[in-house]
């Protein structure tokens, strides 16, 4: 699903990496899991989780009733878009709130090209066509991460709002986020980090400078997009 600060495009160089330290029948764990786009390329146990709830119901709605969902911008369209922002009534407000969106932001403005000629709707619904058999089996929890019950000895990966870029849905405190990671790895799982910097006691073991566009207004921009993990 598009999603702000997807990692589809760095997925084929950061999963290999992460996927050779992981154990058979080890829980893949994320807690930022965003538009899905790294964990539908894994198999096995899987726990996706978010703080959003609109997220994590558009991600259950890709994964159980994707037949169901909007299909044209004749079926949904740009006057219906609107109507998300006053009301809840739509039964699939947290995939079109996403997937309808500029860049992927959460009702971050209808999506539309500049001659108004591109159907995202029936884009975001071949693209769900296309994921919801891979999402298969994943268990979705809206919970922050601090929260998140994790099975022992799992393999985390961590997206987080990248500090200093776009703001999400909610504040984040990176330093008690950091301090997570530190506990978590004592406590036995493995885990990695994406973000474009990191407190001195992480090592940046994969890199890529990579073009992202976020919002409107600051439109395109390029970042050195880096995979960290704890130094023990």
């Amino acid at each position: 699903m598009k999603y702000m600060g997807s990692k589809n495009r760095i997925a084929k160089h950061i999963l290999p990496i992460m996927l050779t330290e992981r154990k058979p029948d080890q829980w893949w764990v994320e807690p930022f899991v965003g538009g899905a786009n790294m964990i539908d390329k894994v198999g096995g146990n899987r726990i996706g989780a978010d703080i959003n709830p609109y997220l994590i119901d558009a991600l259950i709605e890709i994964r159980d009733c994707v037949s169901d969902l909007p299909k044209t911008n004749k079926e949904f369209t740009e006057d219906c878009y609107r109507q998300l922002r006053k009301s809840d009534d739509y039964k699939y407000k947290g995939y079109a709130g996403f997937a309808f969106s500029y860049g992927g932001k959460w009702l971050g403005g209808w999506s539309r090209d500049r001659l108004g000629k591109r159907d995202y709707v029936n884009e975001s619904y071949k693209n769900a066509l296309k994921q919801s058999p891979l999402l298969q089996g994943v268990r979705f929890v809206n919970e922050s991460y601090l929260d998140l019950q994790i099975p022992d000895n799992s393999l985390i990966y961590c997206d987080p709002p990248y500090e200093g870029t776009t703001k999400y849905k909610d504040s984040f405190n990176h330093t008690d986020f950091w301090q997570w990671c530190r506990d978590r790895v004592n406590e036995g799982h493995t885990v990695f980090i994406s973000e474009y910097n990191a407190p001195e006691d992480f090592e940046c073991i994969w890199q890529k400078e990579i073009t992202s566009s976020l919002t409107k207004d600051t439109g395109s921009k390029n970042g050195m997009e880096k995979l960290f993990r704890y130094k023990v």
